[in-house]
């Protein structure tokens, strides 16, 4: 008979999800989907606030990646304000960014996907976490630890603390850079330059044990989008937005952040919080795209870092189209962090004093975009006359992503689950390609919806004394 397998919760992802399984008489996959069961609703729930608490109430969005939502977040409150950042404050802005996009992939390639990459898919459960990562290879733990701390201490020396900083505010930042701390944290960068081309190295070779895995996660044709900076080089600060179609072919480019509703509609299914973005042209479900490192680095002409570009040659020789090397562009960009904050510390300019512009509200709408570590982040404010939020609408990267992971879960799921031969190692696999995103579940769950509902009332004996289903 037909039978359903439920996945619940998907392990080594921020937040909470599941994956349910539909097999048709014969064990075979029928239909798979991606559901984040969780309801935050920050879009809702800002409403009334003064426009100047956005930044910092933005952050509480996540504790993984607070910095991007607190630059996407003051880049809005800047358009608000109808004023030129200085110069100096944009550099601090990009290089407090950069600190937590090399945190961030850190954590997610050593503490989530090195597991499966370390020991195999098909490993022990048990054993199939970080612990088991310090008991096989204890270096390997050690410098995840290392770069995920190094990261999480340039945001500490710039914004006062790892978690949530106030530092970064509408118009700038809040104070300058000093030379003591300028030297802080240029003397950790050689160890994490380091410590990122040994993991590149190691990861090169690991990846072709893959293949199959390569083939099947999520590897089909889709569009990528991205911020791409000026001479088409990465910039996850500022730039324009562009989409490339699955053969690199520019699709629509050159587009400011106030224009992004004209290319990104959002649709909301009963079957997830999570809201599914599409390219507008193409319509719903045919504008599929995809964001994050996979997609940069498919998007951008250079990186601008030497030993960063030096990857890309042979990252380009890849199938780019399957999200299993995400892994692999994950680790390039984390090289190119460190390389890029060096080059903004070695600008004598960015110990520029002035570093904030005031102004008082000059315009009733803005948007801030930006790039977080799982992709092009988007945050869009409507204030009234008295700078009161009366609409937010934030389209978070693991947001724009979501048509494609689910996509990728049932191609996934059609070539390893077996209904008649279940084991363990298939049903992590489907886990695994999610997990390739690196989703950040509690940040992109706006969507205003109804999920299915099942709930019993059980009498102490098990027997059902009343449900509820919707």
């Amino acid at each position: 008979m037909a039978q359903q397998i439920t996945i619940d919760p998907v392990t080594r992802l921020e937040g909470h999800g599941k994956i349910t399984i539909q097999l048709n008489d014969a064990g075979e996959v029928q239909d798979a989907q991606f559901h984040v069961t969780q309801l935050r609703g920050f879009e809702k729930f800002c409403e009334g606030r003064p426009f100047h608490e956005m930044p910092s109430l933005m952050a509480r969005i996540c504790g993984i990646c607070p910095v991007s939502h607190l630059i996407a977040s003051a880049k809005a409150c800047d358009a608000l304000l109808a004023v030129r950042v200085p110069p100096a404050a944009v550099a601090l802005r990009e290089l407090l960014n950069l600190a937590q996009l090399a945190q961030s992939h850190a954590l997610s390639f050593f503490y989530l996907s090195a597991p499966d990459l370390l020991l195999g898919m098909d490993a022990d459960p048990a054993k199939r976490n970080i612990f088991g990562v310090y008991q096989t290879n204890p270096q390997m733990a050690r410098d995840g630890i290392r770069l995920r701390q190094a990261g999480q201490q340039i945001i500490e020396i710039l914004g006062g603390k790892r978690i949530h900083p106030g530092w970064v505010v509408p118009g700038g930042v809040s104070e300058p850079l000093t030379e003591l701390k300028r030297e802080q944290i240029l003397a950790m960068l050689p160890e994490v330059v380091q410590i990122t081309r040994n993991t590149l190295d190691w990861y090169k070779e690991t990846f072709q044990r893959f293949e199959e895995e390569i083939r099947t996660f999520a590897n089909f044709p889709t569009l990528f989008m991205s911020i791409v900076g000026e001479n088409g080089r990465m910039n996850v600060y500022d730039g324009k937005l562009r989409f490339i179609d699955a053969e690199g072919k520019i699709v629509a480019d050159n587009i400011d952040g106030n224009d992004y509703a004209d290319y990104i509609a959002e649709a909301v299914q009963p079957s997830s919080y999570l809201k599914s973005p599409y390219y507008k042209p193409l319509g719903f479900p045919a504008g599929i795209y995809r964001v994050g490192p996979l997609a940069r680095l498919n998007i951008v002409e250079s990186l601008g870092t030497p030993l960063a570009d030096a990857e890309m040659p042979a990252f380009r020789q890849l199938d780019r189209q399957s999200s299993f090397h995400f892994h692999y562009a994950r680790l390039i960009e984390v090289l190119y962090a460190w390389e890029r904050i060096e080059q903004l510390l070695n600008d004598p300019k960015i110990l520029d004093e002035h570093v904030r512009a005031r102004a008082a509200v000059n315009a009733d709408e803005g948007v801030g975009v930006a790039e977080a570590p799982r992709g092009t982040l988007i945050h869009h404010y409507q204030i009234d006359k008295d700078g009161l939020i009366t609409r937010a609408n934030l389209i978070i990267a693991t947001g724009h992503n979501n048509l494609a992971m689910n996509r990728g879960v049932l191609q996934v799921a059609q070539h390893f689950v077996k209904g008649a031969r279940l084991d363990d190692g298939m049903l992590n696999r489907v886990e695994a390609v999610v997990r390739a995103y690196d989703p950040c579940l509690s940040c992109s769950t706006h969507a205003v919806g109804q999920m299915p509902l099942h709930v019993q009332l059980l009498a102490p004996d098990g027997s059902v004394v009343d449900e509820l289903v919707r």
